[in-house]
């Protein structure tokens, strides 16, 4: 098989909420057109009946035009969400590297984002120096923010 990575989906409660957090705080920028999926269509995919789907996809940092997205998606229903959990099975989080980890952690917080854990920095043999730490955005969808020092 022949694949190129396109996108990671989030279903939010506030789809435009959630990706004015994404656009404001990480410089994701809108790559139209908005989705607004509805039909038979939408329900046979989804295997959720009466499913509509509005949202947007976002253009990464860095991947250029033609780079991979965030898809910011809100389902007409939704179930209930667990709480946030770095160690629930699935999905765990998405990455940024940034310029510095605890400005960038200010700027999620500022933008109604949470901690999950503390700021850390670790030697990796043969990698170098990362500092880290998790922090969610305001619907608990937890992000990784990351700087590397390099050997």
């Amino acid at each position: 098989m022949k694949a190129k990575y396109k996108h990671t989906n989030i279903v939010a409660r506030d789809w435009r909420k959630l990706a004015e957090f994404y656009e404001q705080v990480f410089g994701c920028e809108p790559a139209p057109p908005e989705r607004n999926a509805v039909g038979e269509w939408v329900e046979r995919l989804t295997g959720v009946p009466g499913a509509e789907v509005h949202g947007v996809h976002l253009r990464l940092p860095g991947c250029g035009e033609d780079g991979a997205t965030l898809e910011i998606f809100q389902y007409n229903t939704e179930e209930r969400r667990a709480e946030t959990a770095i160690n629930r099975p699935g999905l765990a989080h998405l990455a940024f590297e940034v310029d510095d980890v605890e400005a960038a952690t200010d700027e999620v917080l500022a933008a109604g984002g949470g901690c999950v854990g503390e700021v850390v920095t670790v030697e990796i043999s043969g990698a170098g120096t990362i500092t880290l730490i998790y922090v969610a955005d305001p619907e608990g969808n937890i992000i990784e923010l990351q700087k590397w020092k390099k050997p």
